[in-house]
C-alpha cells in the first residue's frame, strides 16, 4: 500500500493567526479569555486550547461584563461587535483577513446602492457574519443554481456578488455562471472570494485523488472546506473519509488498497496528518513523493497590541 500526500494541505495563514491570537492574548492576560465560537473549525485544536484557559461561546450574553472575548476567524456580524462594544468587553479579532476583505466588499455594494447575493452555506458562522454586515437588509443568500432561478431582487441592474472563503471552487463557478446569465450587470469583486488556501488545497486533491483507492482528509466535520476536499475526492469515484483523530482511522477502509491519498483541511494540525501517516505505516503502508508540505509564503500580521515587544 503506497500512502501519498498531498503537497499544499493544513493550516492557512487565517487559522495560524487565529490560533496564534488566542494564545497571545492568554500569555498576555491569563486564564480565562472567551472565545465567541470555535476559534477555528477543529475538535483537537479547540480542545487545546480550552485546556490552556480559553472559554468558548456561542453568545455574547455568556461574556462577564468587562472580560476579554476573542472573535474567531470567521468573523461576526456587525450587531455583534457593536453589543460587544457597548457592554465595554475588551475585543480582539481574530477574524481572517480574507473574511474581512469579503465584508468590505459587502459594504462596497450596499454604499453604492446595490443589493448583494451571498454564495455560502446557510448557518455557517462565516455565511452568518457577512450577512449581517449589511444594516437594513438587500442581502441574498444562495446556496445553489437553483436558488439563482428563485431569486427577487428589487433592481436587476443593481446587483453584486461576494463569496463564502472555504467553498468548491467548481461548485462556485457554476452559480457564479447562472448569476451572471441572469443578471447581466452583476457586480462581482475583482478577485475571487475563495481563499488562496482553498484554491490550492482542492488542486491538489484533484492531482492526488485519481489512482488512489482511499482518501484521508485530516479534518472536523464542521469544517467547511475540510468538507469540500472529502467532495472532491469522492467526484473522482474515490471513497473519502473525515478523521478527527487518529482513533477515527478504520483499519477496514484499506483492505485491498494500492494507494492512499492524505490531506487535510486548512484547520487540521499537521501532527494529526503525521499521525495517520504513521499508522498506516504500522499497517504495512509505505509512503511515496513529499512528506513535508509545501509552504505557501502567505503571513497575516497580528493585532498591533499582541505583536511582540
Amino acid at each position: 500500500m503506497k500512502v501519498e500526500l498531498a503537497p499544499h494541505r493544513g493550516f492557512c495563514a487565517g487559522v495560524e493567526r487565529a490560533i496564534a491570537i488566542v494564545e497571545r492574548v492568554l500569555d498576555r492576560f491569563g486564564p480565562p479569555i472567551h472565545v465567541r465560537h470555535e476559534i477555528v473549525h477543529n475538535r483537537p485544536v479547540v480542545e487545546g486550547l480550552r485546556a490552556k484557559g480559553a472559554v468558548f461561546v456561542e453568545h455574547l450574553a455568556e461574556v462577564p461584563d468587562g472580560a476579554i472575548v476573542v472573535f474567531s476567524a470567521h468573523g461576526v456580524p456587525k450587531p455583534v461587535r457593536k453589543e460587544a462594544e457597548a457592554r465595554g468587553l475588551r475585543i480582539f479579532d481574530a477574524t481572517c483577513p480574507l473574511v474581512t476583505k469579503v465584508h468590505l466588499e459587502v459594504a462596497r455594494h450596499r454604499a453604492a446602492g446595490r443589493e448583494c447575493v451571498l454564495i455560502g452555506h446557510a448557518g455557517h458562522p462565516e455565511v452568518e457574519g457577512t450577512l449581517g454586515q449589511a444594516g437594513g437588509g438587500g442581502m441574498h443568500l444562495v446556496e445553489s443554481i437553483e436558488d439563482v432561478e428563485a431569486l427577487a431582487v428589487a433592481d436587476p441592474e443593481r446587483l453584486g456578488f461576494v463569496t463564502q472563503t472555504t467553498l468548491s471552487i467548481d461548485d462556485t463557478a457554476a452559480i457564479v455562471d447562472a448569476l451572471r446569465a441572469r443578471f447581466p450587470t452583476v457586480r462581482g469583486p475583482k478577485k475571487s472570494d475563495i481563499c488562496y488556501a482553498t484554491q490550492n488545497r482542492q488542486d491538489a486533491v484533484k492531482r492526488v485523488a485519481p489512482g488512489c483507492d482511499v482518501f484521508i482528509v485530516a479534518g472536523s466535520r464542521n469544517s467547511s472546506n475540510s468538507n469540500r476536499l472529502r467532495d472532491i475526492a469522492e467526484s473522482r469515484g474515490v471513497p473519502a473519509h473525515l478523521v478527527d483523530r487518529i482513533e477515527d482511522l478504520d483499519r477496514g477502509w484499506f483492505e485491498g488498497a494500492r494507494r492512499v491519498g492524505i490531506t487535510a483541511g486548512a484547520s487540521a494540525p499537521e501532527s494529526l496528518v503525521q499521525g495517520i501517516v504513521a499508522a498506516l505505516e504500522r499497517w504495512g503502508g509505505t509512503t511515496v513523493g513529499e512528506r513535508a508540505p509545501r509552504g505557501e509564503g502567505i503571513v497575516f500580521a497580528l493585532p498591533r497590541e499582541l505583536r511582540s515587544r
